[in-house]
Order: structure tokens, then sequence, then C-alpha cells
């Protein structure tokens, strides 16, 4: 059993998460209203909005309008307390690049720019995370998102090769130990981002395939609203699917048209039977919008039943909503892990 005192600690932590998230919903709040909303006392709510004050996690507005009695003082929830840095690595036809952006508590991204840049090592992102943090105000975490897996702070399989197998993670986590690091994969995170423009009534299967070009395919899915990553971050590597094909063919086939209907199809048809999702979304370079009908049909060809087809759209261009989802993801991570509002990823 936890002590007693550790046990204090932790019920406090989880009070304070919850006012912030309250305040933060609620635009603008008085002590009252968060305490009616949070269901803690107004006693409770009272000492944490004055330490959030002293903190500047939270900003005082000043008296409510009165009603008659003494006025009640309003609070808003600083989003600007602290930020995030977000970088998205990419290689494509040839081109090495890393994006950058800060987004604040409230996840408002700004500043952000693309580099070119010869090649991408540990080195190179380790010294522009230097600079970059050294360049904003107060960043808390770090998110980074990859074409390729991270378990445990170390990276595996990559479309960057001077990237495989190297501890990023944990080597930035020496160096900075009081920000969050986060490494997630690029798919993962794009399916996250595009998940939640949906705006479901309800929690649903979802999932997102990419095919790029002059690279193996990949996938992310979300399972009852939450991501699924697998065991070791290895979930979505659709490219080692049973195609009855070498990985060197698979990868001629992927450049041509008939090739790469047969591969998209036969992806498309495990996705739909093993997970059953209401929507797909296809990316990638390589994809037309045009090919939506024939990709249908070629999915009924292999006795999908219609009513167990999920909407299907295709989007060459997803980059915004991978930015989105990286932003999302590294702000969960400043989230304390014990809490009331449970995390999605």
């Amino acid at each position: 059993m936890l002590p007693t005192s550790h046990n204090t600690q932790q019920v406090k932590r989880i009070n304070v998460e919850i006012v912030k998230n309250t305040l933060r919903s609620m635009g603008v709040g008085t002590k009252a209203s968060i305490a009616n909303l949070t269901k803690l006392s107004v006693a409770t709510c009272g000492t944490i909005l004055n330490e959030l004050l002293q903190t500047g996690e939270i900003i005082d507005l000043g008296p409510d309008e009165s009603s008659g009695g003494r006025p009640a003082s309003r609070y808003q929830f600083n989003a600007d307390y602290a930020s995030v840095l977000c970088l998205i690595i990419r290689t494509e036809g040839g081109i090495h690049s890393i994006t950058h952006t800060y987004a604040n508590l409230n996840g408002e991204m700004a500043d952000e720019q693309t580099l070119i840049l010869e090649e991408i090592n540990v080195t190179v992102v380790e010294e522009l995370i230097a600079e970059l943090i050294e360049q904003h105000h107060n960043v808390q975490a770090i998110g980074i998102g990859i074409p390729g897996v991270a378990h445990n702070g170390v990276i595996g399989i990559c479309d960057v090769p001077e990237l495989m197998h190297q501890p990023l993670g944990l080597r930035l986590k020496e160096q900075y130990e009081d920000i969050e690091v986060v490494i997630g994969n690029d798919m993962n995170l794009t399916v996250y981002g595009l998940y939640n423009e949906q705006q479901f009534e309800e929690e649903k299967n979802f999932a997102v395939v990419t095919f790029p070009e002059n690279h193996f395919p990949g996938a992310g899915f979300i399972i009852d609203g939450r991501p699924l990553t697998g065991n070791t971050q290895f979930g979505g590597e659709v490219s080692f699917l049973p195609f009855g094909v070498s990985r060197e063919e698979q990868l001629r086939m992927l450049k041509t048209t008939d090739g790469l209907q047969e591969l998209v199809v036969q992806t498309l048809v495990s996705i739909i039977a093993i997970i059953n999702p209401a929507a797909i979304v296809v990316t990638g370079d390589t994809m037309d919008p045009a090919m939506r009908d024939d990709l249908i049909q070629s999915c009924r060809d292999h006795h999908i039943p219609q009513e167990h087809m999920p909407e299907l759209m295709i989007r060459r261009d997803t980059r915004r909503e991978y930015v989105t989802g990286l932003v999302a993801v590294t702000l969960e991570s400043l989230t304390y892990r014990i809490q009331v509002v449970e995390k999605q990823w």
C-alpha cells in the first residue's frame, strides 16, 4: 500500500488537473462555478486557484458583476504560461526536412517553419532542439513525429536510416530532465488528428493508410476512440501483411498502376475484416481521389458485404492533421498520469 502522504499528494495533483481542465473548458470561471462543476469543495478550489495564480498558470480577471453581495473574482486559464515544441521529421523523394512549430497549452500553433537538410541524424536533431528551446519561453514538452517506430525512446524501423536504432528519446530526457519527450509514428499521429476532425457522435473504429511514393505503406488505427499502437509500437506496419510477394517485389508493384491498386485493395480488405472501421482515409502522393469508386468496387469484389463497407476517403495531403495530432499528443504528455480525465494516447 502507498504511504498516506503519497496518496495525499496524488489526490492533490489529480484535483489540480481537474481544476485546470475545467477552467480551460469554461473559458472564464469563478471559485463557486468551478467548485460546482468539479464537485470539489469551494475551499479546495480556492486553495488550488491561489496556488495556480502564484505560478502564473491562471489569470485573475478581476471581480465579477456584483449581484448584491461581495463580487467574486473571475479566473482564466493561462494558455501562454508554457509551450510545447513539436518537430516532424520527413524524408520524401530524396528530400530530408524537419518542420518545427510551437503550441501554447490550448494547442494554438505559431512560428511554423520547415528546414531542408542534407541529412538528418541524432546530432542534427539535438542541435536544432537546443537552439529552439533557447529561443522560446518555458518549453515543457517536446514532441517528435518520425516515419518509423520508436519504443521506450529508441527508434527502430525508420525511413531515415541515420535514426534507426538510435536512443533519441533517452538522450533527450538526459539533457532535459524537466521536459517531457514524446516520439510518435507519423501514421499514428496523423490518424489521431484525422479522427478528431471527424467529430463522431460516439467512439468509433477508424483507420488511416498511406501509400507514399518510393516507400512502404503504413497505417494507423483508432479502436473504440483510442489509438492502437501495439505492444511494441509496431501496429500499423501493413507492409508486412502476407501479400505473397517479397518486399522488393512489393516496392516494384507500388510503382505501377495495377500493382498499386492490387496492394491498396488487399490492405483495405484486411483492415475492414479485422477492425471493421466506420471510416478509412487513404493518403499518400501515389493516390488520386478518382480511384475511390474503383477501390470500393474492388473491396466488394473481394466479398466484403455492402453493410460492412466503411466510408472511404482519399486525401493526398494530410500534413495539417499530422501536425495537429502531434501537438495534441505532446500536450497530453503534460497531464498527470493518474487522473479522472482519461488519457487517449
